[in-house]
């Protein structure tokens, strides 16, 4: 059980956390005698793939440059989506008709993670939610006194809540009743976000903001191992900053992870060894397909990177400042969004750019999911949209047209 000299503990170091993630937002982007350069202009490109939107629904809760954890989930054909003014919804995929709207009156802030007959979210006060997936009704709720900025996690009977400040705990998912938790030591300084713990096989596998990873035995919070991809480098904080903010990704017993100021690199899922690494930098994050794996960089350049030895395919730099999200994956292309709301297609094969849409002109921090039929999209500003993509027919002089 944790007691209430632990929680304000925690509740303590999560506030110092967050005072010292908006200080380096000031640092980063407010310093006057410092040059920044501009983000990249869009140019017009030659779209090769047609994209039209499906729908669009209103989720409300405005959150623009708050960094917010908020992403949909599709399940069985439902998307699940949380807005920061409280609601959460459940609605078609196909045509985004709601099925059920609740109303938890907290500033959510991460999720929504759906599983088991739950949904859950978290919120910026550290309060926890389960809800019924099929009709919205509150199963239960739990307070722990620390922003959550990451994606929950169901495994079977346990609600997994990573919090700002290093903790993971491990929820019943019958009432909410702590059953184990682990902290992590955090730098003082540290970028504002949270790596979201992911299973890999069965173990919970979650970056830390001291650049280590660790693998957590679900049934009981033991650490099975742990491993140091980034190691801080530097001499000032700034430079100190090894964060990893991005989720693991897991392919068989192969885990790829990526940090801030370090590296990706590949990982043995039962020892925490690691394969291969190469220098990168990043707290957008990636995403894989069978051969490479596509990743942001903080300067939002896409890069595919062969998965068995990272080695570079190709990149694509047009977008540079632009604040790219994670690139998703959409048939045989990948899909980015950024900051004035425009969401662009590249070509797996090449990286280039192939289409573009506009949502609503407003930042899109989370990477666009896919159900492999529709690619949904939730904005800061609380829209949500769907949309649906294919590469164009290539006419040719043989078909007479």
């Amino acid at each position: 059980m944790i007691d209430k000299k632990t929680s304000l503990n925690r509740l303590y170091r999560g506030a110092r956390i967050a005072a010292a993630a908006t200080a380096l937002l000031v640092m980063l982007g407010c310093d006057n005698d410092k040059e920044v350069d501009p983000p990249a202009e869009l140019t017009e490109i030659k779209a090769t793939r047609d994209v039209h939107r499906v729908w669009t629904a209103g989720l409300g809760g405005d959150s623009e440059r708050m960094r917010l954890a908020l992403r949909p989930i599709v399940v069985d054909g439902v998307v699940y989506a949380a807005s920061h003014d409280g609601e959460v919804i459940a609605m078609g995929a196909a045509n985004g008709k709601r099925n059920w709207v609740a109303k938890t009156k907290l500033a959510l802030s991460a999720g929504p993670e759906v599983a088991s007959g739950l949904v859950v979210v978290g919120s910026s006060d550290g309060d926890i939610v389960a809800l019924d997936a099929t009709n919205g009704a509150q199963r239960w709720r739990k307070a722990i006194a620390s922003e959550i900025l990451a994606q929950p996690l169901i495994v079977n009977d346990v609600v997994v809540i990573r919090t700002v400040d290093g903790h993971v705990e491990g929820l019943s998912a019958t009432d909410g009743a702590t059953k184990w938790a682990v902290d992590e030591q955090v730098p003082r300084l540290t970028l504002r976000g949270t790596a979201p713990p992911v299973l890999a096989g069965d173990r919970i596998i979650a970056g830390f903001d001291n650049g280590k990873v660790l693998a957590i035995d679900p049934r009981n919070g033991e650490v099975m191992w742990d491993t140091i991809v980034n190691s801080p480098r530097g001499r000032t904080e700034l430079e100190r900053l090894s964060d990893i903010d991005s989720p693991a990704r897991i392919a068989g017993d192969d885990i790829f992870v990526v940090g801030f100021q370090g590296r990706v690199a590949m990982l043995a899922r039962d020892s925490g060894q690691i394969w291969w690494a190469r220098d990168a930098s990043s707290y957008r994050g990636f995403t894989m397909d069978e051969q490479n794996l596509y990743l942001t960089n903080a300067d939002s350049v896409v890069v595919a990177m062969r998965r068995s030895d990272g080695a570079v395919q190709w990149e694509q730099d047009t977008m540079r400042r632009r604040g790219l999200t994670a690139p998703a994956i959409d048939g045989d292309a990948l899909v980015v969004g950024d900051f004035e709301g425009y969401l662009h297609w590249l070509d797996k094969e090449t990286g280039a750019i192939v289409a573009r849409q506009k949502t609503d002109g407003e930042r899109i921090t989370n990477a666009a999911i896919s159900d492999n039929e529709r690619v949904f999209v939730q904005t800061d500003s609380g829209k949500l949209l769907a949309f649906q993509s294919k590469a164009r027919e290539v006419k040719t002089a043989d078909s007479g047209q």
